[in-house]
C-alpha cells in the first residue's frame, strides 16, 4: 500500500471519528431531551437509512436495489445489533455524562474480541485478556461512587450499546460478503420502526416534540450515516489495530465538546470518571499496538 493510500485511509476514518464524535454534543443540546428519546430515535433511524439509500444510488445507480436481496440471517442480526446500539447510545446519555457513555463504547472492540472467540472461533490470546481486564478495571472505577438509580445505571445501558455494536462488529466478520451498507439502512428502519411501535403509531408524540428537537435528532442521523459511509471506504486499507485506535476520536472528541465551555455544556467528569477514562483509553492503545505487532488477532 502506498503512502498516499494509507494517508488518505488514515484521514478519512479520523474524520468519521470527529463526526461520532458531535453526536454527544447533539444529543445535549436538546430540550428536555429525556422526555422525547423515542421521537428522537425515530427520526435519526430515518434519516440514517435514507442517506445511506441516497449513498448507495449516487455509487451505484438504479441497480442499488440489488444490494437488499443478499439480505441473509448475517444483515438481519447484524440490523437488529445495530439498532440496539443505537438506541442505548441515546438512552445512556440522556441517564448520565457524555463522558461514562462514551469511554463505555470504547470498551466495544474487546467485547467483539471475547464474543468472535465464542462465535466464530476467533483466536483470544493473553495479550487481548489483559486488555480487556484493563478495560473492566477503568469501568468500574467510573462508576464506583454512583448509585444504580444514576450514572450507574446509564453506564450499564452504555455497556449494552457497546455490546450492541460488538455483536454488529461479529455478524459482518461472520458473513463478510453481506452488503455492511445493507445492513446499516436496516439498522435505521428497526430503530424507526421500534421507536414508532412504542409510541403506538400515533404522530402526537411528534408534535409535541419541540422543534429543535426534530432538527437535531436528523442532524444526529447525517453525522452518524456519514461517519460510516467514511469509515468503510477507509477501513479497508488500514488494519483493524489502527481502526481500533482511531475510533477513539468518538470517545475523546465527544468528552471534549460537552466539556469545552465553547459549545456551552460545561459538563466537567468527576475524577473518577477522568481516571476511568484514562484506563479504558490506555487499555485501546495496549490492543492497537499488541495487534500491530502481531501479537493478538
Amino acid at each position: 500500500m502506498s503512502k498516499n493510500t494509507y494517508l488518505y485511509a488514515f484521514i478519512i476514518v479520523f474524520l468519521a471519528g470527529i463526526f461520532w464524535s458531535f453526536g454527544a454534543l447533539t444529543v445535549r443540546y436538546m430540550i428536555d431531551g429525556h422526555d422525547y428519546v423515542f421521537q428522537y430515535l425515530f427520526y435519526r433511524g430515518f434519516a440514517i437509512a435514507t442517506i445511506l439509500i441516497i449513498y448507495l444510488f449516487l455509487r451505484e445507480g438504479f441497480s442499488f436495489y440489488k444490494n437488499f436481496f443478499k439480505i441473509g440471517l448475517s444483515s438481519i442480526l447484524g440490523g437488529v445489533f445495530l439498532a440496539t446500539a443505537f438506541t442505548g447510545f441515546i438512552f445512556s446519555i440522556t441517564m448520565t455524562t457524555a463522558a461514562v457513555t462514551l469511554f463505555m463504547l470504547a470498551a466495544m472492540p474487546f467485547i467483539a474480541a471475547i464474543v468472535g472467540y465464542f462465535v466464530l472461533g476467533e483466536i483470544l490470546k493473553k495479550s487481548t485478556l489483559l486488555a480487556m481486564v484493563i478495560a473492566f478495571v477503568g469501568v468500574c472505577i467510573m462508576i464506583i461512587n454512583d448509585s444504580i438509580s444514576g450514572s450507574a445505571l446509564g453506564a450499564i445501558i452504555g455497556f449494552i450499546s457497546a455490546t450492541g455494536f460488538a455483536l454488529y462488529t461479529v455478524t459482518i466478520r461472520w458473513k463478510p460478503e453481506t452488503p455492511k451498507f445493507t445492513t446499516v439502512v436496516l439498522a435505521g428502519v428497526f430503530c424507526a420502526l421500534f421507536a414508532f411501535f412504542i409510541l403506538n403509531f400515533s404522530l402526537e408524540p411528534f408534535r409535541k416534540m419541540p422543534t429543535i428537537n426534530s432538527y437535531l435528532s436528523l442532524l444526529h442521523g447525517f453525522l452518524v450515516a456519514s461517519g460510516l459511509i467514511l469509515y468503510s471506504l477507509g477501513a479497508k486499507y488500514l488494519p483493524s489495530a489502527e481502526l481500533a485506535l482511531l475510533s477513539l476520536m468518538e470517545v475523546v472528541g465527544g468528552v471534549l465538546w460537552v466539556w469545552m465551555p465553547i459549545f456551552g455544556i460545561n459538563e466537567v467528569p468527576s475524577i473518577t470518571v477522568i481516571i476511568g477514562g484514562i484506563i479504558i483509553t490506555m487499555a485501546v492503545i495496549y490492543y492497537g499496538y499488541a495487534t500491530r505487532k502481531g501479537e493478538i488477532n
